[in-house]
């Protein structure tokens, strides 16, 4: 809980690091409170054509921390943040990024601060 909170905390730093647990932890919440707004919006009737309105919230209410926590994490296997824009490459960009995500943190300290 630390992680998502952490990251909730740094919700517009994009510099720094932040680990492959800090990453996954927040990205495992933030899945896990869009599946309770789906329900929340399909139970009390708040859908609207594409989605519902609990779950358009929680999702702007994640959407900066989110892209800060992907940059910090790219930062941490000392890789520049624009590699987030990457993902717009049709099938090879999620793939790509998915790998540099997953892969180990630098030991020590990169150009983009010490090891988280």
């Amino acid at each position: 809980m630390n992680a998502y909170l952490d990251a909730m905390r740094k919700y517009a730093t994009f510099s720094g690091r932040a680990t492959r647990s800090q990453f996954w932890i927040f990205t495992l919440i933030f899945f896990i409170a869009i599946c309770i707004a789906a329900v929340l919006d399909v139970s009390l009737g708040t859908t609207v054509s594409g989605g519902g309105i609990i779950s358009t919230i929680v999702s702007l209410v994640h959407l900066l921390p989110a892209i800060s926590v992907y940059v910090r994490r790219l930062h941490d296997t000392d890789r520049s943040g624009w590699w987030y824009w990457f993902n717009l490459v049709p099938i090879v960009g999620p793939i790509v990024m998915l790998v540099f995500l997953c892969t180990r943190s630098t030991a020590g300290a990169n150009r983009f601060g010490p090891a988280a």
